[in-house]
């Protein structure tokens, strides 16, 4: 018996098309609009009808990078010629800097602790996953599936002894307290993902290497985990997105020395209000880390959120 696959008609290949950028400008729109509102002036964020044409200024990244406050008027009505361009941008509003914001600071800990969680996390999952695929552990299954149920839980459910539990540790507004923390939360989605793709590569592959002369760890390191790669980059990308936007936790479990960007980005605010320039830029800084991150992964991306769907 055969069979013959029909190709979609020009038409059908158009329509799809005009669907596939609409759905793609529908959902980035926002992302847009945050970007566009970076560059616009108080005046121009707050205006209604929101302004779609305007006249783009950095006035937004110059504040979300300095704290600043009000010239008296005497000194507001002394011209400078000799100060920096962001200085001057500031004076012209009849603002002036008294020093650096600390937003470079909360970004950098959101680094650590995004990037330091998600190492742990692909670590401890892969060893995990590796053991769960391929020795005969007691209780594989109802220990998998505890694992996966920690996944089922909100956070936020455990916040309260979370708390108290690091409080009593010396873990509270700690690097380390966070990481460890975000490891936790992770591990069980790292653990079963990399399961998934560890089960797909043939155990053929190592019993090869074993015989050659290979130790396990030499046929796990050689063998499985370049072809596992796939599944690790693309755990790793889901791991990374939870530790960088976490919220809830964080404006919890931190305050100061180890607080990330999320909690700190909503506090922006200028000499006369909430400064929606400065949030909006600090916003799409703080995109740009898992977007470079997403796109040198993605041609992992793909495989890894359809793996199962067809298998030979």
């Amino acid at each position: 018996m055969s069979y013959s696959v029909t190709q979609p008609s020009v038409r059908q290949k158009w329509i799809a098309g005009i669907l596939v950028i609409g759905y793609a400008l529908i959902t980035m729109l926002p992302l847009l609009w945050i970007i566009a509102t970076g560059f616009k002036s108080s005046a121009d964020s707050i205006a209604y009808p929101p302004k779609i044409l305007f006249q783009p200024t950095v006035e937004g990244y110059v504040n979300v990078f300095t704290t600043q406050t009000r010239l008296s008027p005497e000194l507001a009505e002394q011209p400078r010629d000799d100060l920096p361009w962001y200085e001057q941008l500031v004076r012209n509003k009849g603002n002036t800097i008294v020093g650096v914001s600390r937003y470079s600071e909360r970004f950098f800990n959101s680094v650590i602790i995004g990037f330091g969680s998600t190492f742990f996390a692909i670590f401890l999952g892969t060893a995990a996953a590796y053991a769960f695929s391929r020795f005969k552990v007691p209780l594989k299954d109802d220990l998998l599936f505890f694992i996966l149920s920690t996944r089922m839980m909100p956070p936020i459910a455990v916040a309260i002894p979370i708390f108290l539990m690091f409080r009593n540790l010396g873990l509270n507004d700690t690097h380390a307290g966070m990481i460890l923390l975000y490891t936790a939360i992770n591990l069980s989605l790292a653990v079963w993902l990399i399961n998934g793709f560890i089960d797909e590569i043939p155990i053929e592959y190592e019993e090869a290497a074993l015989i050659d002369g290979y130790t396990r760890f030499q046929a796990f390191y050689k063998v499985v985990l370049p072809q596992a790669a796939t599944g690790i980059a693309s755990t790793a990308i889901f791991c990374l997105i939870f530790s960088w936007n976490e919220y809830a936790l964080a404006v919890l479990l931190t305050s100061g020395t180890a607080q990330t960007a999320p909690p700190f980005i909503p506090t922006i605010i200028g000499v006369g209000g909430q400064d929606w320039p400065a949030v909006a830029a600090g916003a799409t800084i703080f995109l740009v880390p898992v977007m470079v991150f997403t796109i040198l992964l993605r041609k992992h991306l793909l495989r890894g959120i359809t793996f199962g769907a067809v298998r030979k």
